[in-house]
Formats: structure tokens, C-alpha cells, sequence
């Protein structure tokens, strides 16, 4: 072996640096959830896909789910209109019970005067074609601005009014307010999501005169999910705040509408295992199982359920990535027993949606 050249390693640049793990872990193949599951966090549609179809071949897809005891899948990608149409023939009424859509709504459509009507109507109008819930995307607080040119928070009284009426129609509402935390925080060598923000420079909101802050936005949300008790909520990603499993807790405890998904986020919550099982153990009927994968694949499916069932430690959330995408860490498993299984991948979905 030739000597190192410690000069060049000593300025290897930081995304060049792709270590390998010398640890030898257990791992544990989970293929299949032990019990069947509601992936309640997904994208089938076209939305995300530059107007193809997230999903080519659904009997495809249907095989995958059937392989890992998925029982069924909440499209987000619904949006309204005609495009809900679209996907309501070509998931849920093609196949029922297997899949089910959610709609969204314009919210740029507050930039007219009477905005508020024309999303109420909106609303309305997907619910009777079918629509099983509502999301909301993080736009709502970091884009969308009204007729005066105003920042539209979500807890802004229109928003307020137009959810509450949502939850009247008998639609859940899953709601991503922000994103990362480390996304609005200044883009220097302390940042731990610098890797990915360098390659996604438009996912950085740290720019305050554009852009209100992480805890406005996630104090926002609090307020819009009390002022609204009978609207059922789904904080996505792990409550919108997963690296601050405290303020989850809190407003877990504060409103008894609110519950959190785990989609994209077992980056965050498997570098915390014992405090989110903590969480857990104490809402057990508030966590639900979701994955935010797309395209969906079997060996994403199979990471989730063994960060979920084994007892496996520091594995790999992306592998085969050279850099991790979401902070250079492991993660570890939680090791959930049989009752809070049955409650995360089914269960609390089902009461959620009506099921």
C-alpha cells in the first residue's frame, strides 16, 4: 500500500468524502408488514411527474403492494377538477378499496377578491365527486400571497375558515407546513443539510425578507389546528417538526384533532429512535404509517418496515447513496410491539379517514 497523500486528504473537499462504514450490525430482512398497512402518505398522480403519471402500470403496483401486505394507498395527487376526476377513475374507482385520492386546493386563487368563494366552492365540489381528504402544501405560508400582495400564513383567517369547512364535509386535512429545519437556517459550514441544499438551492428558505421563519410558520400551524377542533389533521413528515420532537408532543397534547405521519422522514426520527418511541408510547393511536416514496419500490417499503418491526442499529436510510441525502447519519430501528404495529399501519388511518 502506497503512503497516503496527506496533504490532498487534508483538502479532500467535503462532497468528495463518501465514507464506508467499517460496523458490522445486524441486519434484518422485514419484506412484508406484520400486519396489513395504509401507506397514508403517497404521490400516484401527475402533479410531481411534469404531467405524466406518477404510476405507469397500476396492476403493477398493485402486485408490490400485495407483496408487502400494503393495503392500500392515499394518493395526494388529486388536486381538483378535472384533474381529481382523473385520478379518482384511475385509482379508486378502478380499483376500491385500494386506493384513495385526496384533493388539494388553488391557493393562488386568493390573489382575487373573492378568492375565499371560489376555494370553498372548490372544496365542495371535490367532495362530491369523491375526494377522501384534503392536502395541503407547504406553498400555504412560503409562496402564496392574496390580493394586497400579502403573505398568506396558515393560520390567516381565510385559511382557518376554508379548513374548518373542510372538516365539516367530513375531509381530513394533511397539512405540510414548512420543511426541514436546517432549510431556513443561514447556508454556511454549520448547516447539516448543506449536501442537499447545494444540489436543491431552491429548497433554501433562510431568507427572511422573503421568507418567515421556521418557528412562525410551524406557531402558525398550532394555531390553525386549535382554532379548528372538528378538522382531523395529519401533520406530514413527522409533524412538520421532526428534529423537534418536543414541540410534536406539545401540540399533540394540545389538540386531540392533530396526528403525524413518519413519510420522509426516517432520516430525522431513526437518529432519535428512543425519543420517538417515547412519543409513541405515548400517542400510540396518533402516528401513521406513510412512506413518500415515488416511484414506489420494494426496497423502500422494506426500509420502513424494518425501521419500524427489528432492533436493527446504525444501518443506512439511502442505500446505496454515496453521500446521504437528508444528513450524513445512520439511523436505528425502533422495535415497536405487536399492538402499536397495528395501530401505525392501520388502525389510526382508519379512523382518520372514515374507514
Amino acid at each position: 500500500m502506497e503512503s497516503p497523500d496527506w496533504a490532498a486528504l487534508a483538502g479532500l473537499p467535503l462532497t468528495a468524502w463518501t465514507p464506508r462504514s467499517q460496523l458490522s450490525a445486524r441486519v434484518t430482512a422485514v419484506p412484508r408488514a406484520r400486519v396489513p398497512a395504509i401507506d397514508i402518505h403517497n404521490h400516484l398522480g401527475r402533479w410531481l411527474s411534469d404531467g405524466e403519471w406518477m404510476i405507469d402500470d397500476v396492476d403493477a403496483l398493485l402486485s408490490v403492494m400485495d407483496n408487502h401486505n400494503v393495503e392500500t394507498i392515499v394518493n395526494l395527487d388529486g388536486m381538483w377538477g378535472d384533474e381529481l376526476e382523473a385520478n379518482l377513475d384511475r385509482y379508486d374507482r378502478a380499483y376500491p378499496g385500494r386506493f384513495l385520492t385526496f384533493c388539494q386546493l388553488d391557493w393562488a386563487l386568493l390573489a382575487n377578491t373573492d378568492g375565499e368563494r371560489m376555494l370553498r366552492e372548490s372544496l365542495d365540489d371535490s367532495a362530491e365527486r369523491g375526494a377522501r381528504g384534503l392536502k395541503v402544501w407547504k406553498n400555504l405560508g412560503l409562496t402564496v400571497r392574496d390580493a394586497t400582495g400579502a403573505l398568506v400564513l396558515p393560520d390567516d383567517e381565510r385559511v382557518v375558515r376554508l379548513l374548518a369547512h373542510a372538516g365539516a364535509l367530513g375531509l381530513s386535512v394533511l397539512i405540510h407546513v414548512a420543511d426541514p429545519q436546517a432549510f431556513f437556517e443561514p447556508l454556511d459550514e454549520h448547516n447539516e443539510r448543506l449536501d442537499e441544499l447545494l444540489h436543491e438551492r431552491d429548497w433554501w428558505f433562510g431568507d427572511t425578507t422573503r421568507h418567515p421563519t421556521f418557528g412562525r410558520l410551524l406557531d402558525a400551524l398550532a394555531t390553525l389546528v386549535i382554532a379548528t377542533p372538528g378538522t382531523r389533521y395529519i401533520g406530514a413528515h413527522g409533524g412538520c417538526a421532526a428534529e423537534d420532537l418536543d414541540r410534536v408532543e406539545s401540540l399533540l397534547a394540545a389538540a386531540p384533532n392533530f396526528m403525524i405521519d413518519i413519510a420522509g422522514r426516517l432520516a430525522e426520527l431513526g437518529r432519535q429512535p428512543r425519543r420517538f418511541r417515547e412519543l409513541i408510547d405515548r400517542f400510540p393511536d396518533r402516528v401513521l404509517f406513510g412512506t413518500d416514496i415515488y416511484p414506489i419500490t420494494d426496497e423502500q417499503y422494506e426500509l420502513h418496515f424494518r425501521f419500524l418491526e427489528s432492533d436493527d442499529e446504525a444501518f443506512e436510510y439511502a442505500p446505496g447513496s454515496p453521500i446521504p441525502p437528508q444528513g450524513r447519519w445512520t439511523v436505528s430501528a425502533l422495535h415497536l410491539p405487536d399492538q402499536h404495529l397495528a395501530a401505525i399501519y392501520r388502525d389510526n388511518a382508519r379512523r382518520v379517514l372514515g374507514l
